[in-house]
């Protein structure tokens, strides 16, 4: 069975198969000893082994540089076919190959999704094995101890960041002791229980739970369920400590791993900013979520109120908590709705804010759609600053991670100049430092969040 969309070819030497996308094969070396034809099993198929590649996957021509420099995605338009002699799943480790036979990384394939490989190993001598995972985990975790010091039990913050920290498709948060796993990607899905025990031994946490992303288990064919996998699940009122407030953490089914993390700085610099340019304020705080912004302007910024706008209803629950714990409920508005409309309402009402909120969702996955999502942010952006009082305080956040940071610049150039009111930045910030970046992924500098002040 071959992958759809492709087409065999017993045009290379007896005894092996060569898979063909988009283009006719060029012949690949002779094997050293003749090998049955190759067998693409489902996603779902039997599970994938670690250790020795069981394929290689052949690049088309000019198409080897990114990954020469190590960025970890082979889509399926750069390959020009995959050899294997027996079979391969989702998960099987692979080497990629340039056009010439050139050796360039080793990884895992993905039999049943556009990105093909997944690149883990760029040394030809070492295997992909539990020895590389465990490594990898190590130093993530090594790094945030590090950053922060050793964890405590009621320590927020992320473990391990999927590429930055190599290991592409896995993302680990920290709640106290408890661990928040969430894959990203179907090959090391395909691993997970391997996964799984490295951390344990890692961490020795008291319960790890897995969270999918929506939209993200289809696409990667990620057969997984939420819940918990290990040990116990978080006690009823758990909460964990961010910018001297306790925060509600539902791990079971909050949005995302429990709590936006990378948004943790940036929290407690709006607030500072809100304190200092406009005592006092009336806070509008959009897609807020479980309160962060908004609350931490009450607690550390010196407004005097909050509004909070968010489409979740169990999300808004938290939020409610949340502003109980901190004795501010008093000062809060909680409202259940869709941002666009709830904007237009109260521009129509004529409500205006000292200081103003907006942190959406990602708004594009695909490049074809980056254009779309960029409309979405000005409209959006558009009617914060109508909102918005004299002097007031603009935060406004991305975090898809195909809009760079200056197209989001541009585009709130353009929101100033339609709306007629100059802005002025003043910070330019991104993740904390827990989320890093890698220079060779573009992509990983995923989170904008600008500090503005409007005239």
């Amino acid at each position: 069975m071959t992958h759809p969309g492709a087409s065999s070819s017993s045009n290379g030497p007896r005894g092996r198969r060569t898979v063909v996308i988009g283009e006719e094969p060029v012949p690949p070396p002779p094997p050293q000893a003749a090998a049955p034809a190759p067998r693409i099993a489902p996603g779902s198929g039997g599970p994938a082994t670690l250790g020795e590649p069981v394929a290689r996957v052949a690049l088309k021509p000019r198409r080897a540089q990114p990954f020469h420099f190590r960025h970890p995605w082979v889509f399926d338009g750069a390959v020009q076919r995959i050899e294997a002699s027996g079979d391969f799943t989702t998960g099987s480790v692979a080497d990629l190959i340039t056009d010439s036979g050139e050796w360039v990384a080793r990884g895992l394939l993905h039999t049943d999704a556009n990105l093909k490989l997944r690149l883990y190993s760029w040394d030809p001598d070492r295997p992909l094995d539990r020895g590389l995972f465990a490594e990898r985990i190590a130093s993530a975790a090594h790094l945030r101890t590090r950053l922060f010091g050793a964890p405590s039990a009621t320590d927020a913050r992320r473990e391990l960041f999927s590429e930055a920290d190599g290991l592409s498709g896995l993302t680990v948060d920290r709640y106290g002791e408890y661990l928040a796993v969430q894959f990203t990607a179907g090959p090391l899905a395909a691993h997970a229980e391997t996964v799984l025990d490295l951390l344990e031994a890692q961490f020795s946490p008291k319960g790890i739970l897995i969270r999918t992303e929506k939209g993200m288990g289809e696409a990667e064919a990620i057969h997984l369920n939420d819940g918990v996998v290990r040990g116990e699940a978080p006690p009823e009122g758990f909460a964990v400590e961010e910018n001297g407030l306790q925060w509600g953490v539902d791990l079971a089914v909050g949005q995302k791993t429990g709590l936006f993390l990378d948004q943790r700085d940036n929290r407690r610099a709006a607030a500072d900013l809100i304190a200092a340019a406009t005592p006092g304020a009336k806070v509008l705080d959009l897609f807020c979520y479980t309160g962060g912004f908004g609350l931490t302007a009450l607690a550390r910024g010196g407004a005097a109120s909050v509004r909070g706008v968010d489409s979740s209803e169990s999300a808004l629950a938290l939020a409610v908590m949340n502003a109980a714990r901190h004795g501010s409920a008093d000062a809060c508005t909680w409202t259940a709705g869709k941002a666009f409309q709830v904007l237009d309402e109260l521009k129509a009402s004529g409500e205006r804010f000292d200081a103003i909120v907006c942190d959406p969702p990602k708004m594009t996955r695909t490049r074809k759609s980056v254009e779309n999502a960029l409309r979405g942010y000005h409209q959006l952006n558009s009617s914060c600053l109508e909102l918005l009082n004299p002097g007031g305080v603009l935060v406004t956040c991305c975090c898809s991670g195909l809009i760079s940071r200056e197209k989001f610049g541009q585009m709130l150039a353009g929101v100033a100049a339609r709306v007629g009111r100059p802005l002025r930045i003043l910070e330019n910030r991104g993740a904390a430092p827990d989320h890093p970046t890698a220079p060779q992924i573009p992509e990983s500098e995923y989170l904008k969040c600008l500090l503005c002040v409007a005239d």
